[in-house]
């Protein structure tokens, strides 16, 4: 079986630090997505879309590789970006869910102006996982 892979680049994301919102009504308490992740998710869609990621397309265990292009020197924790972007690809469909990745590597590189993101994600080869197999019934 021949393992399929996806690569194309996204904008830079904001840390997990401003990722979500801790908001209280009334008696009840609720987390919400920040304004800048839905920002992020929303990036990143389009992102998908003008590169012409196949969406939908990966079923298996996954592995997946980020690089990361900080936009300036200060100090980043890149521990803290990968939840952001790992769940606005599968906001956008690129993955089913991030419970199927097996593999993830994050790099720190050179600085680019604005930031920047690049990731390959792979099947790693073997049989679908049950949650796969349920998307791929979906779709």
């Amino acid at each position: 079986m021949n393992a399929r892979r996806l690569e194309f680049s996204l904008p830079f994301p904001p840390t997990i630090n401003t990722y979500w919102r801790h908001v209280v009504t009334g008696k009840r308490a609720a987390t919400i997505l920040s304004e800048d992740a839905r920002a992020y998710r929303k990036a990143v869609a389009q992102h998908v879309i003008a590169q012409h990621v196949a969406r939908n397309s990966l079923t298996g265990k996954l592995a997946v590789e980020i690089t990361v292009f900080p936009p300036d020197r200060r100090d980043r924790d890149i521990d803290n970006l990968p939840k952001g972007i790992l769940d606005s690809l599968k906001h956008a469909g690129v993955i089913r869910d991030d419970a199927d990745i097996d593999d993830l590597r994050i790099t720190r590189a050179t600085v680019v102006k604005g930031g920047a993101v690049r990731i390959t994600v792979s099947e790693i080869a073997g049989a679908a996982t049950v949650s796969g197999a349920l998307f791929a019934e979906q779709v």
